[in-house]
């Protein structure tokens, strides 16, 4: 593992060697021992490190990161309005920044427009019935890419290193809480100190939704 990438992203997330070990659970010379010695910490730490860090293991462990597999262009329309071309994607697998997922289902066009600039965007396919009767089953929402996001907002979520959920998202001074549309689904509560510790982190908040009427 190069310890250089290691401290420039941690200095890029603007977190102290004593935050990422409290965050990890370990002590700081633990830390400074990663960095320094180009020592990697074991398995699950690993697996955290690169979460909080917002890299793939393997981008942590090579020490640099991974070339886009999809470049977000400019497509080609009307003589009055421009897209961008946005990956949909089926999940949102642990460890992998966004941009460096292969598993690409489809591609939307979304208006430029409806972006704000330096911002990335993503499509993300609805599986399952736990955001219903606003989302269903096979819809795309698209999501702009963002690390926050208000009290309500709609958002794909990673926790502990997990696949990628889909949720609303309640902010609460404690912690924070998912929380499934439909009924038939418990919320799932998070004290301030799991949100930094598991960790819970904001991938993206949907701005749009887009869903294709079969007719018979």
């Amino acid at each position: 593992m190069d310890g250089r990438f290691l401290k420039q992203l941690r200095k890029e997330k603007r977190i102290s060697q004593v935050q990422l070990a409290s965050m990890l659970n370990v002590t700081q010379a633990a830390v400074s021992k990663w960095e320094c010695d180009n020592v990697p910490p074991e398995t699950e730490n690993m697996r955290k490190l690169a979460a909080i860090l917002g890299v793939s293991v393997d981008e942590l462990l090579r020490g640099e990161r991974a070339t886009p597999v999809h470049e977000i262009h400019y497509v080609p329309s009307d003589r009055s309005k421009r897209f961008i071309r946005i990956p949909v994607l089926g999940r949102i697998p642990a460890g992998i920044p966004i941009e460096a997922i292969e598993d690409v289902e489809d591609w939307e066009d979304f208006p430029v427009s409806d972006t704000i600039q330096g911002r990335r965007y993503f499509g993300l396919r609805i599986k399952g019935d736990s955001m219903e009767p606003e989302y269903r089953d096979g819809d795309v929402i698209i999501i702009q890419q963002q690390e926050d996001c208000r009290s309500g907002d709609d958002c794909a979520v990673m926790v502990n290193g997990d696949d990628a959920t889909f949720k609303r998202v309640r902010l609460q001074d404690n912690g924070l809480t998912l929380q499934p549309l439909n009924n038939k689904y418990e919320p799932r509560f998070f004290t301030a100190r799991q949100v930094q510790e598991l960790p819970v982190r904001i991938l993206g908040v949907v701005v749009e939704i887009r869903r294709k009427v079969r007719r018979v």
